[in-house]
């Protein structure tokens, strides 16, 4: 039977049955981290939600990090680059203790830093072992015993291999990142900045204490040494994130500039978005509404490769191999071996498969690129119908609309499998994946269109994006909801206290109030909001304007909040004060709190309760049915 064939049953947008369960959602689902070539080996992470989130190392396809190590580093709290290999050992930062270990594989992790006075004060991220073999260079955030942000130190340090006296190698900038040896271990290549500017704001690139690009005006990452000597690295000079090589002579000279991303926002260490080739060839990703394309630069053209992934990350190589975590609209991310010759791909392979989902294609929304008109600017989004195997709607009615924003709010959202959207989808929801004005993928002059104008741009973008969606015909306009997590949980509350256009909201872990959050956020993001709202206390008048929690006058439709309770960069608090404020002026509101949570849930029992609990929720306040069979829990909803 052909899936045309299984569409005989009809039954109302949002109460289709399907397959793609919260249960299915989290079933051996694994999250790819960096990978890392070793000798012969191939390193990889995975983080796994059915293992409480851990974090664990995987070399060759066998796992050789023993529970409960967790290789997961809390520097500037969002992580990445926890970990890093040679000559078949492995250090670590471990989540529960923040030291550095030593691993290899077969024996027990032994620490190779002493354990801080304050726990969990020393943390480390983001290491390179000296070509020399002797030494290692890497990230260290310390955290003194009763300080605030503005007392947390990040230096990069040198020590030996296995443990002892560490050496301060770069001390003064707020932040750093990225050491890299030259390959002859001569030179030392890192990326720093300063408050109040973030990475993808202005950063500098410096060599063994020089200045070599960055500066105003410019953001700079991800250095990588070439064995001629010279240092390639991305920069965003000509508005886009492209590809430049500077040479020890003091010449920086492009290398492939292109109206596309290259580079992505560095939220975390460690990111890899191009690897080097034999006969001076280079793979890289770049970035176009919302898809990524692997391509290859001979020296003289850039040639797109035949391969499906439309998101690519984690690019290493070895010889003519060059190893990436893809994914694509029908097929979640797995780890690929691609061979490169020449110009061409000349074989493929999956070293480590997806999960087999057992679905249909027809199960799949397939995400559409839409580009719309918001004020006098042109924004863009995904844009999912609803799909499904076996069902249909009613001839005449319309899809309800989740606005889905995508967290930051300097990110992006890229056309991949997400079954975190398909399970709405699947349902019989439509679903918009606003790229708004800020986010990433666009060049730099798009983003920096939120400076200054956070809670403005992101929600008039995310309000222009239903209107669009409801003026060509294609969703419910009584039925148009709104989610979002971190900076996207901002948007939505921001977008249901000073608007009236839609019916429900969801909010994860979000910003009720700019103030608290300025003055109780983590180091990294402590400045972050000069740029987006305007300095404090100077701008205190625009926070307290743009912040929900003031402005509960408008604020009537429904309220659904999730929150982890060890959120260290948008405290509990900021939920509790929002959910408490509804509570008392009689609106709908529902709060789930997660206990052993952080910033975003981990755990698969979290993430089932908190899809499942949005469902209910919305089944409740929009007045739909849940398909037959499906025993969910009712998620308690006060004041409706």
């Amino acid at each position: 039977m052909t899936s045309k064939e299984q569409h005989t049953s009809e039954r109302g947008y949002g109460s289709w049955p399907t397959p793609i369960t919260s249960e299915v959602v989290v079933a051996a689902a694994v999250s790819l981290g960096g990978v890392a070539v070793d000798g012969d080996s191939l390193w990889w992470a995975e983080s796994r939600p059915a293992d409480g989130g851990r974090t664990v190392l995987v070399r060759d396809g066998i796992d050789v990090l023993p529970a409960p190590f967790d290789a997961r580093t809390a520097v500037h709290e969002y992580g990445g680059g926890a970990w890093w290999v040679s000559g078949g050992v492995a250090w670590f930062c471990n989540w529960a203790d923040q030291r550095l270990y030593r691993l290899v594989p077969g024996s027990e992790p032994q620490p190779v830093t002493a354990e801080p006075s304050t726990p969990r004060g020393e943390r480390w991220a983001d290491g390179a072992v000296h070509p020399g073999g002797q030494k290692m260079a890497c990230v260290r955030e310390r955290h003194p015993d009763g300080g605030g942000p503005a007392d947390v130190v990040n230096e990069i340090v040198a020590m030996p291999l296995t443990g002892g006296e560490v050496e301060v190698l770069v001390s003064g900038p707020n932040f750093v990142s990225s050491p890299r040896w030259s390959a002859d271990g001569a030179h030392l290549a890192w990326c720093e900045w300063d408050h109040p500017n973030m990475p993808w704001d202005d950063s500098r690139l410096v060599v063994d204490d020089d200045l070599v690009a960055g500066g105003k005006g410019e953001s700079v990452q991800q250095p990588r040494w070439a064995d001629d000597g010279s240092l390639l690295f991305i920069s965003d000079r000509t508005d886009w994130w492209n590809l430049y090589r500077w040479t020890p002579d003091g010449c920086v000279e492009p290398v492939v500039v292109i109206d596309a991303e290259i580079g992505v926002p560095p939220w975390i260490f460690g990111q890899s978005r191009y690897a080097l080739l034999g006969g001076g060839r280079v793979v890289l990703a770049y970035q176009r509404d919302g898809v990524d394309t692997l391509a290859v630069w001979d020296g003289d053209r850039l040639l797109d490769l035949d391969v499906a992934s439309t998101a690519v990350g984690a690019l290493t190589s070895r010889g003519d191999d060059v190893y990436l975590v893809g994914a694509s609209a029908t097929a979640e991310p797995e780890l690929h071996r691609v061979r490169v010759v020449g110009t061409s791909v000349s074989e493929t392979e999956v070293v480590r498969p997806a999960r087999d989902l057992g679905l249909d294609p027809s199960w799949f929304s397939v995400p559409e690129p839409v580009d719309f008109a918001s004020g006098e600017r042109t924004s863009h989004a995904l844009f999912y119908s609803p799909a499904s195997a076996t069902h249909e709607a009613p001839a005449g009615e319309l899809p309800p609309l989740l606005v889905k924003i995508h967290g930051g709010p300097t990110g992006s959202s890229l056309a991949v499998l997400d079954l975190g959207i398909q399970y709405w989808t699947s349902r019989g929801f439509a679903v918009v994946d606003v790229n708004y004005a800020g986010s990433t993928g666009y060049g730099r002059a798009y983003r920096k269109l939120l400076e200054g104008e956070w809670g403005v741009a992101d929600v008039e973008d995310c309000q222009a994006a239903a209107e669009h969606l409801v003026e060509t015909g294609r969703v419910d306009p009584a039925r148009l909801c709104i989610r979002g997590g971190s900076a996207g949980g901002f948007t939505t509350l921001a977008a249901l206290a000073f608007g009236d256009m839609f019916a429900a909201g969801a909010n994860m872990f979000g910003v009720a109030d700019l103030e608290a959050l300025v003055v109780e956020t983590h180091k990294f993001e402590s400045r972050y909001l000069d740029g987006l709202v305007g300095p404090y206390p100077e701008a205190r008048e625009v926070y307290l304007e743009r912040s929900p929690i003031h402005h509960l006058e408008g604020f009537d439709a429904p309220l659904i909040t999730l929150q982890g309770l060890e959120d260290e960069v948008v405290p509990p608090a900021q939920s509790e004060m929002i959910v408490a404020a509804l509570r008392a002026k009689g609106v709908p509101v529902a709060y789930v709190a997660f206990a052993g949570e952080q910033h975003g849930f981990r755990q698969a029992a979290n993430i089932r309760t908190a899809l499942d609990s949005e469902l209910s929720f919305y089944a409740q306040v929009l007045g739909f049915d849940l398909p037959p069979g499906e025993d969910l829990p009712k998620v308690a909803i006060e004041n409706l």
